[in-house]
């Protein structure tokens, strides 16, 4: 997070410096919606920035994003290391598409080397924005703070119908058996629908995860028939591939 960010966050400011703080914020949106306007169908893969090649998670994240990448879907992720690398890899080394919605920060991020589009955006809040709205569905792998805020951010807003219901995948029940427990209590307490707990999909098995999202994002939304975006010379604007 940027000094002007915690500033903003720190209470009421001046008129002055609010109104060119939402400025900044409204630079960002538009520099994120120009990179990646053209990148087509998304799924936005969710994890951990600590994980390196050599782990069991990057290696599984590599293996689902290729067979993802298959079926003709852009992997996305904010585009730094351990998880987000292993999705980017695993998408370009079967020849998909590789897109990252990379955060700035002073440790921890820094763009992988593995994307064939990125966009460098300074605020949480318009990054999660970002990956949120170009996915046609979620994968969640083994993950931090970060992670759960993505995966709960975008499970509200499916929940609350204010996204479309696209398939939210998380994968290795054994990392997320206390997340999956906690989910069953909600339930049990009614603090959620029993309906809700059909927004998600646990699992271990890529096979399972590819079928369903044929069948939940493809087939649901018609992505077999997507419209190629027109591209308008006097915005300067250009196709990515």
């Amino acid at each position: 997070m940027n000094s002007f960010e915690i500033k903003f966050l720190d209470g009421p400011q001046n008129r002055r410096k609010e109104f060119f703080f939402a400025l900044r914020v409204l630079f960002e949106f538009i520099k994120g919606f120009r990179k990646l306007h053209f990148v087509g169908p998304c799924v936005t893969v969710f994890g951990s920035a600590r994980f390196d090649e050599n782990h069991e998670y990057y290696k599984k994240t590599e293996k689902l994003s290729g067979e993802i990448a298959k079926l003709g879907f852009t992997i996305m992720t904010g585009g730094g290391p351990g998880i987000m690398e292993a999705a980017n890899k695993g998408a370009k080394e079967v020849g998909g598409r590789s897109v990252g919605c990379n955060i700035v920060l002073p440790f921890e991020q820094f763009q992988n080397q593995y994307l064939d589009k990125s966009v460098d955006i300074k605020y949480f809040f318009v990054r999660k924005t970002l990956l949120i709205k170009y996915s046609y569905a979620f994968i969640v792998m083994p993950g931090g703070f970060g992670t759960m805020d993505e995966y709960f951010e975008a499970l509200t807003l499916i929940q609350t119908k204010m996204l479309l219901e696209f398939p939210i995948i998380i994968f290795d029940t054994e990392y997320h058996k206390e997340l999956i427990n906690h989910i069953e209590l909600m339930k049990q307490k009614g603090t959620i629908s029993p309906e809700d707990l059909k927004l998600c999909l646990f699992t271990d098995s890529i096979e399972e995860a590819i079928s369903h999202l044929k069948v939940n994002a493809i087939d649901k939304f018609n992505l077999t028939h997507e419209k190629p975006r027109k591209v308008f010379w006097w915005l300067f604007e250009k196709k990515i591939w």
